[in-house]
């Protein structure tokens, strides 16, 4: 049995959820995927979101963003640190994702962080994600 990826099957809903152009998705939660959601809002990728209680771990339900004209805002995401292959780089490394308009997450010692955030800060990490 493999290990399960928790980041990869929220990329994954996201994404089908992207394609079937869905208004929200819901995701089991977890710390780390409310950071990663947090960045996402931040960066304009999704209109919100919402912590929701259930009797396990809560459901974090993601509203998805589309242009006026209904496209897409997320046109890909991409998990680049998986359990089996864990993808760490340092300061000078941090990667550019579609030449700045995308966006690498990365969980870095002082939590998880955007590219840009990284670059300012001087602090490289575990390459999570990318968005764009």
């Amino acid at each position: 049995m493999a290990k399960t990826d928790p980041i990869a099957d929220m990329l994954t809903r996201i994404r089908n959820a992207n394609i079937i152009k869905a208004e929200r998705v819901d995701i089991p939660a977890s710390k780390l995927k409310l950071e990663v959601t947090k960045i996402l809002k931040e960066k304009g990728f999704i209109k919100g979101y919402r912590m929701l209680k259930d009797k396990k771990q809560g459901i974090l339900r993601v509203s998805l963003r589309y242009s006026t004209d209904g496209e897409k805002i997320i046109s890909g995401l991409k998990r680049i640190s998986k359990p089996g292959r864990r993808v760490y780089v340092g300061k000078e490394e941090i990667p550019k994702v579609m030449a700045g308009i995308g966006v690498a997450i990365l969980s870095t010692s002082r939590g998880v962080l955007p590219d840009d955030v990284c670059r300012r800060d001087g602090v490289g990490g575990e390459v999570l994600c990318y968005v764009w």
